[in-house]
């Protein structure tokens, strides 16, 4: 081994491949890091000899790959607490957003906002996040709805990812909710999303995928269908927000053009769930959604089991549905609500949600993949599921660089 290495020894070692099962454990383990990637991983008595490696040691605690939060709304301005307040009396999440509540009233509060602003408001959101272990995170824009002010949430979140120590996606959400000024004129502003906004968005390289919210109170399955055409003309992998409030068949839109996830699902049917098995569109679930809507209706946990379709799980951090920023408490939920198991939700914040951002080269200990990891005080990975409240978190390191504690605790 000629170049430069480091080492993090006696560990156990939670390395998250999908050929071993139990956490792909590997206990009294090490790993060798080299120029930000995996350079071996495995039982420490099997270390090949390094020369003049730095070594580190993790004093028995458990290293995990680095977390991962596939699906957030984090760039906003605004408060919509009253909006909480309301709920509680008894209004719906949709009466409160056809009366011009929901989401355009953070609409105009992000319009309102500098993007200097935007950038300190979701900074300290995504600090929260860090401090708990996540070292890649999706951004979506969608509170604009509009070029100027789509553009600027999307330039936020690539200032972020130039700025701080964390791998940041964006994703463009223009059809997330019709602007006031196209009342009565939907067929236009998709227009507008599927044209203009799209293109200067990507001419400006502002965004790693497309996203569209297919429901009742948003956007069809043919509007959809017509902004995922544009997206794909112009080499742009595209998401769905899919069957949250009802069955629009929004879990088999995703699977046709082969996005890369569809997030929520509570309503969709086997046939979707089917067809995105064969798609390999990967079921993105929001739990804190569920809990904070306090809705009903389960996610079809079991059909995603049969069909052998990955399941990943996010804070979908934003001000109307999920105020939810501890991914930690999200996996908790995604057990004691959704009856996943404490593996299936911590591959769930690992490699699937890796694979749901179109990230192969993470989510995973493996050689040659990113040395993005955490560094745990637990007895075992179970622990992630079960304490509420409780962050064991020690360190992180990102591309092989263990972090300034500002960022983990």
């Amino acid at each position: 081994m000629a170049r430069s290495y480091e080492v993090w020894e006696n560990a156990r070692i939670a390395t998250m491949t999908p050929s071993v099962p139990d956490y792909g454990v590997i206990e009294d383990g090490a790993i060798a890091v080299s120029d930000g990637r995996i350079a071996w991983v495995g039982p420490r008595r099997e270390l090949p000899a390094v020369k003049d490696a730095l070594v580190h040691d993790a004093g028995g605690g458990w290293i995990t790959p680095g977390l991962i939060d596939c699906h957030t709304h984090l760039v906003f301005a605004g408060d919509r607490s009253a909006e909480f307040e309301l709920r509680l009396k008894g209004a719906s999440y949709e009466e409160i957003a056809r009366a011009g509540g929901g989401i355009r009233a953070t609409v105009a509060s992000t319009r309102a906002a500098s993007e200097d602003e935007l950038y300190s408001a979701s900074l300290k959101r995504l600090h929260m996040l860090m401090a708990e272990g996540v070292t890649t995170v999706e951004m979506k824009s969608g509170y604009g709805l509009n070029v100027d002010s789509e553009r600027k949430m999307l330039r936020v979140g690539r200032r972020i990812a130039a700025n701080l120590p964390v791998t940041v996606r964006t994703t463009f959400l223009g059809a997330h909710a019709l602007p006031p000024e196209y009342d009565g004129r939907q067929r236009d502003y998709v227009d507008l999303v599927a044209g203009t906004m799209l293109q200067a968005i990507a001419a400006e390289g502002l965004a790693d995928a497309v996203d569209v919210f297919a429901e009742k109170i948003a956007f069809t399955r043919e509007e959809a269908a017509r902004i995922f055409d544009a997206a794909r003309k112009l080499g742009l992998p595209v998401k769905l927000h899919a069957d949250q409030l009802s069955d629009q068949g929004g879990a088999a839109l995703a699977a046709r053009f082969g996005a890369l996830s569809a997030d929520h699902l509570e309503y969709a049917d086997e046939a979707g769930i089917a067809a995105m098995a064969a798609s390999g569109t990967i079921a993105v679930l929001l739990p804190g959604a569920f809990y904070f809507l306090r809705e009903k209706r389960l996610p079809p946990i079991e059909l995603l089991r049969q069909h052998a379709v990955p399941i990943a799980i996010a804070t979908d951090c934003n001000p109307g549905s999920s105020p939810v920023l501890s991914l930690l408490l999200v996996v908790n939920m995604a057990c004691t609500l959704f009856r996943m198991t404490p593996e299936e939700a911590l591959v769930g914040v690992t490699r699937n949600a890796a694979y749901a951002l179109g990230l192969r080269d993470r989510g995973t200990l493996e050689t040659g993949k990113v040395a993005d990891f955490a560094i745990w005080d637990i007895a075992h990975p179970a622990e992630f599921a079960y304490w509420m409240g409780s962050n064991p978190l020690r360190c992180i390191v990102k591309h092989g660089v263990e972090l300034e504690r500002r960022y983990s605790t």
